[in-house]
């Protein structure tokens, strides 16, 4: 509506909003009925007795810490397997960059389930690398499965990031610096990539704390097969249980994202002190 010659033209975005609310209702609207749904274990009336229950249940959180352990371990291989592969590729090797990309995307292609047997008999009794003779070495391939499954959306994101900086200029004013290799991987390009680093880790984690088939297939205390087993034994524990796991998984990526953007140096919480320090600095004069 014009109210003038170059008046301004005010519109409100229904459109937009209309696909904000749609958005918000579909991804909102199941997780209040599952809340909803998770109050109801004492008849009658509205109460946390399902969480309490699962807060004092051992098996709850041990499984829970271990998948978390798990998830950072991968989170830290993946990072350290994917950050120099790919800046070594977009530096030396530009025309294996397809290769690569493939190479990465085969865990799309190949059903867990198919990757877990592999593993089992690659690494099985008779194998040269056995993995599958004791606990310790169980968690570690299922660690090696987590890199594996989270490896596209890791190199993707490292990737994209890359391609945002130019790697070829800072890799040459580091080495005219007297910097080797490794330290330019580790002080110039990791910084610079922590971002993505980030992204692909927000990813990892929730690929990982609830994957069922592998810590199934290993006999491993995962958070995934708890979650199935909860599921199969019990009503509403396992509503109580997935707005859980909802809330932790969005939390450790919320802090994930605060200590990944923090500078170095900067503190956790500034404004809170220096209002602090204001008010007594009042008090005394």
């Amino acid at each position: 509506m014009r109210l003038g010659k170059g008046a301004p033209v005010t519109r409100w975005p229904l459109l937009s909003w209309s696909i904000v609310l749609l958005a918000a209702g579909y991804f909102l609207l199941p997780l209040y009925a599952t809340f909803q749904f998770s109050l109801g274990m004492q008849r009658g009336e509205l109460s946390f007795a399902a969480y309490h229950w699962l807060f004092g249940s051992d098996r709850f959180l041990d499984s829970l810490s271990y998948s978390a352990v798990a998830s950072l371990l991968a989170i830290l291989a993946g990072t350290l397997l994917v950050v120099p592969t790919v800046y070594w590729v977009r530096l030396k090797l530009p025309r294996a960059r397809g290769v690569v990309e493939f190479a990465s995307l085969l865990p799309l292609i190949i059903p867990p389930i198919v990757v877990v047997f592999g593993y089992m008999r690659l690494y099985g009794d008779g194998s040269l690398l056995p993995l599958t003779t004791s606990d310790g070495r169980l968690d570690l391939l299922l660690v090696i499965g987590y890199v594996v499954l989270a490896l596209p959306y890791m190199f993707r994101a490292v990737d994209t990031g890359m391609a945002a900086i130019d790697i070829v200029t800072l890799t040459e004013a580091a080495e005219s610096l007297g910097a080797s290799r490794w330290r330019i991987v580790v002080s110039v390009i990791f910084p610079n990539v922590r971002s993505a680093i980030v992204a692909g880790a927000f990813l990892t984690l929730s690929i990982s704390l609830g994957e069922f088939v592998m810590a199934s297939l290993l006999s491993r205390p995962a958070f995934g097969p708890y979650l199935v087993q909860m599921g199969q034994d019990y009503a509403y524990q396992p509503a109580a249980l997935a707005i859980l796991a909802f809330v932790i998984t969005w939390v450790c990526m919320a802090l994930m994202q605060f200590f990944a953007l923090r500078k170095p140096g900067q503190r956790v919480l500034p404004r809170l002190w220096a209002g602090r320090a204001t008010k007594k600095e009042r008090e005394v004069s």
